[in-house]
């Protein structure tokens, strides 16, 4: 940290919390006094020009860390204080940290010693440290004895890491960023790059501004704004990546287009591939995967034959009952025609958390010790017990992700410690991970934030610092280790999460020993956890890499300070760190080769059929993180995507009789969700999609089912285990749900009223809940129910929005249910007298939302239209109806304003995609900052010119 301006003004760099890219940020923060204290005030985030991951280019998620992070946000979702109960019927309660963690070690420790080690269990985060992640591995294999610790990367990244240790021996992918500007030829498979990975993708479109001859193929079955820069989009039906794969390969081997002196020299078990991929013909293909043969021809053609060819791929492959497969099927391609171990060239996945590798390198899962090593090998498992000087370490794998909270359910776990994770939303078959918690004898939930769905089901709640105040180093996708400094103190008494493991293991230590647990540790009275520093805990975890193929022995804090972030393996001796593997063409398996691993081609886990016709797929938007436990703190993440909607097919929208007001009900084997629709080209006929991001935070209703993971299923690959996420068989039917409600207000208080409004879902029979707002934040409440709810739900609902106070003008009818209430705020005198929307509440007939909304949201003047406000008039004379939706975040740049500015330009004259494209980034300014909105800008200039050519 570096101070200028006499000590007041201070610059920190340290890593995004988001993606797996690993961006570098400057933190300034300003010291002063207030009240005869210091207070670290955060000023502003941006790009770390110096940081080999983004060279200070951010995303608009990155480039508003800052407003996520103001104490009038933290002050109303952060946890703040331990809180605890011991009644399931009472709430939870401030504690001390003392009775907390005394608590949570004495339950722990009759639970060990009454059922053993494996009735406790660990699911953490891969947004977790380094440090904290190798604290969380020890205290549960060295210490208690088990195996059960494992994380949300299990729904993430396990199925890369399985085809990676499979095919080339080890969990580490060979290339690196630089390559995606160094390649020819890139194929994007499973991956919407522009929304998940997006300062990734801005490399990727200036390498093909570069080079006139690039090429871009996009495998996804979703029309996204990735694949719709693509030269060749392969828009193939969900789940059938193996049968392409094989298919090109098989095109391939007919064409002669293979590296036979890399297949000789360097891999085995092609012959027996070669015989598998022989059935799978160009023209079988085409038929099962839905596109057309010339298609997966040119694919193949452009894969074999360019000078240099980079796979990019992520949860559109791992998330799957066939997610192995699909990764070794890919990287068969790679092996096959010699596209690997050089500049430009190999098998890149692109990890979804900012620290999912790291994760995996101190052993932080199930099936794993540190450094790489695995539980079923004994070699393995001795070298880890001489380092950790305990007795015996277990050697049966733990329970994975889903079978965590499956045993949970049954009684086997019996206490469950939840850290930096939601696992109530993210978990596929939400409502079955619901009834584990609900079963658990006791469940520990550490983070820093309140609103998450799994808080509620804390029985003890520790309060964790999260980023900008944080120490210690992530690992990111291209295996470059980074190192992440604090710059704000712990909001109120939040503690760091490697701290709070270690003050609860030394606490565990001295309860398993008074319940006569034997001891781990080789010495009587000796910790297993003597750190005081996260230094401390990186330099032990760094031991443990010596020799391995994750070797950082040559790395220190003191040289990622120095010589900034580095790739490993570094080891002893190195300069640097270790741009690319496998340059020689020697991989770590026993051979010292490469394997070919053939994989027959499975449909997915659940086809659909008459019952259950339609393929659901889950993805991610633009501008929200997860589960959006911080992006969700921000209003204007919001203007992009505004609500929970169902993505499908304009034709299917049309068949279906769907409109602007229209709810459907979409049920699946497990559940049934009711939310709206809307129509969306990108999509497949019979197929339809819906951004994991909306969990029970945000959507509900009736009977408690909530959130887009209620409807998954939690069938998962037998290799990786990791769930398959991105497919379920949906049946969707419009639902007739006549009384309608909406309210939306400006509140300084937005986040408390976000959060108690959820609990009102369960009044109707479909709910959503979400912030609204820029420059003044407020909330959005969304109800509809077949008959109008009970008086009491409804007057609850008004005095919770503050709508009985006498400046609201209300109307209402006891025989239909309808209600109409608006807030004014009535400014200046005369001819200079203006009123503006603060809250708006539509209860029976809600068709006036629109023009209201749109006010509510520009502040516009109402007075002219004050005869109309308590009207059910849909479009009242001369009131602008237009929805407001932000296509850039970063600047605030509506669709509309977009779209205005370039018909009016290319009515005026002649201009190219790339000219109108400037134009508006000079006059409006989108695009111009993160770049995140590029893609879609791009998308309404085509439009703009085909609607020109046209009337033209």
């Amino acid at each position: 940290m570096t101070a200028a301006t006499g000590g007041e003004t201070m610059h920190t760099k340290t890593t995004c919390p988001y993606c797996g890219v690993g961006c570098g940020v400057v933190v300034t923060t300003e010291r002063r006094q207030h009240n005869g204290r210091d207070v670290i005030e955060l000023i502003g985030v941006k790009g770390d020009p110096d940081h080999p991951a983004n060279f200070g280019k951010l995303c608009s998620k990155g480039s508003k860390l800052a407003e996520t992070a103001q104490a009038n946000v933290y002050g109303q979702v952060r946890a703040g204080q331990p809180l605890m109960r011991t009644d399931r019927a009472q709430a939870v309660s401030p504690v001390s940290w003392d009775v907390a963690l005394d608590h949570v070690a004495q339950k722990y420790a009759e639970l060990i010693a009454t059922h053993g080690p494996d009735s406790v269990a660990f699911y953490i985060s891969g947004q977790l440290l380094t440090e904290d992640y190798y604290a969380f591995n020890k205290l549960a294999k060295a210490l208690i004895g088990t195996n059960n610790v494992d994380t949300n990367s299990r729904l993430c990244m396990s199925s890369a890491v399985s085809g990676y240790k499979r095919t080339l021996g080890a969990d580490a992918p060979p290339c690196n960023y630089d390559d995606v500007a160094l390649a020819d030829c890139v194929f994007i498979a499973g991956s919407n790059t522009a929304y998940a990975h997006p300062i990734l993708f801005r490399r990727l479109e200036a390498a093909r501004a570069q080079n006139p001859n690039h090429k871009l193929i996009v495998v996804d079955p979703r029309t996204t704004d990735t694949a719709q820069m693509a030269d060749l989009h392969l828009k193939i039906q969900p789940g059938t990546d193996v049968m392409l794969f094989n298919a090109m390969l098989n095109i391939m081997m007919q064409q002669g287009w293979l590296d036979m002196a890399t297949i000789n020299l360097h891999t085995e078990g092609f012959e027996e591939y070669a015989r598998g991929v022989a059935e799978y013909s160009p023209a079988l293909a085409a038929r099962v995967c839905g596109v057309k043969e010339a298609d997966i021809l040119q694919a193949a053609t452009w894969f074999a034959k360019s000078p240099k060819t980079l796979s990019l791929y992520c949860q559109g492959l791992n998330q799957a009952t066939t997610g192995t497969d699909k990764n070794t099927a890919l990287i068969a391609l790679h092996l096959a025609t010699g596209q690997i171990g050089r500049e430009g060239a190999g098998p890149f996945s692109l990890t979804g958390q900012p620290n999912a590798m790291g994760g995996r390198e101190v052993g932080g899962l199930s099936t794993l010790l540190p450094a790489h090593r695995e539980l079923n090998n004994p070699a393995h498992i001795k070298e880890m017990e001489a380092f950790w000087g305990v007795k015996k370490l277990s050697s049966t794998p733990g329970a994975t992700a889903v079978e965590l909270f499956d045993r949970l359910e049954k009684g086997d776990i019996k206490a469950v410690w939840v850290a930096c994770t939601n696992p109530a939303h993210s978990l596929p078959n939400s409502q079955k991970v619901a009834r584990a918690l609900q079963k658990a004898e006791l469940v520990v939930v550490q983070d820093a934030y309140l609103t998450p769905a799994t808080v509620e089901y804390a029985d003890v709640v520790l309060p964790a610092s999260t980023w900008g105040e944080k120490e210690g180093t992530v690992t990111n996708s291209e295996r470059r280790i980074s190192r992440v400094r604090s710059a704000l103190p712990a909001h109120g008494e939040a503690r760091h999460d490697w701290a709070i493991v270690v003050d609860f293991a030394r606490r565990l230590e001295k309860a398993l020993e008074l319940h006569g647990v034997p001891g781990s540790s080789l010495e009587p009275g000796k910790t297993l956890f003597p750190w005081n520093t996260p230094e401390d805990i990186f330099l032990e975890h760094r031991e443990t890499t010596r020799g391995r193929d994750l070797d950082i022995t040559g790395l220190s804090y003191a040289v990622l300070e120095n010589q900034g972030p580095q790739q490993w393996p570094m080891p002893a001796g190195s300069a640097q760190g270790t741009a690319r593997l496998y340059e020689n063409l020697r991989f770590p398996t026993a051979s010292g080769k490469a394997k070919f691993v053939f994989a027959p081609y499975e449909p997915v886990a659940e086809d659909t059929d008459a019952r259950f016709p339609w393929k659901l797929n889950t993805g991610r938007l633009r501008d929200q993180w997860h589960g959006a436990s911080r992006t969700g703190t921000l209003p204007e993440f919001f203007s992009h995507e505004a609500e929970p909607l169902l993505a499908i097919n304009p034709a299917d929208y049309k068949r279906l009789g769907l409109s602007d007001h229209s709810w459907v009900r979409v049920k699946s084997r497990r559940a049934t969700v009711i939310l709206r629709t809307k129509p969306d080209d990108s999509v497949a006929p019979n197929q339809a999609a819906l951004p994991m991001h909306w969990g029970p935070e945000f959507f509900g209703g009736k009977g408690g089912v909530a959130g887009v993971n209620a409807l998954t299923i939690e069938a998962f690959d037998p290799y990786s285990k990791q769930p398959e996420l991105k497919h379920s068989a949906v049946h969707i039917a419009q639902a007739h749900l006549p009384w309608q409600l909406v309210v939306f207000t400006h509140s300084p208080h937005w986040l408390h009223l976000w959060r108690q409004a959820r609990e009102l879902f369960q009044h109707f029979d479909a709910a959503v809940c979400v912030p609204v707002g820029r420059e003044t934040p407020g909330v959005l409440f969304r109800a509809a129910c077949e008959t109008a709810p009970q008086a009491a739900v409804l007057n609850q609902l008004l005095q919770l929005f503050e709508f009985n106070a006498s400046e609201v003008l209300s109307y209402s009818d006891p025989t239909t249910g309808a209600v109409r209430k608006i807030g004014l705020q009535v400014q200046g005198d005369g001819d200079a007298r203006k009123a503006t929307l603060t809250k708006v509440c539509l209860a029976g007939d809600i068709q006036s939302e629109i023009w209201l909304r749109n006010h509510f949201d520009q502040q516009l003047d109402v007075l002219p239209l004050r005869n109309y406000l308590l009207a059910p008039t849909a479009q009242p004379p001369g009131a602008k109806t237009t929805t407001v939706r932000m296509v850039c975040n970063c600047v605030g740049v509506s669709e509309e304003s977009i779209a205005t500015r370039c018909a009016d330009l290319l009515s005026q004259e002649p201009l190219s995609a790339a000219g109108c494209l400037a134009r508006l980034q000079g006059e409006l300014g989108c695009g111009t900052q993160c770049g995140s909105c590029v893609p879609e800008v791009k998308r309404l200039i085509q439009h703009a010119m085909q609607v020109n050519l046209v009337q033209s």
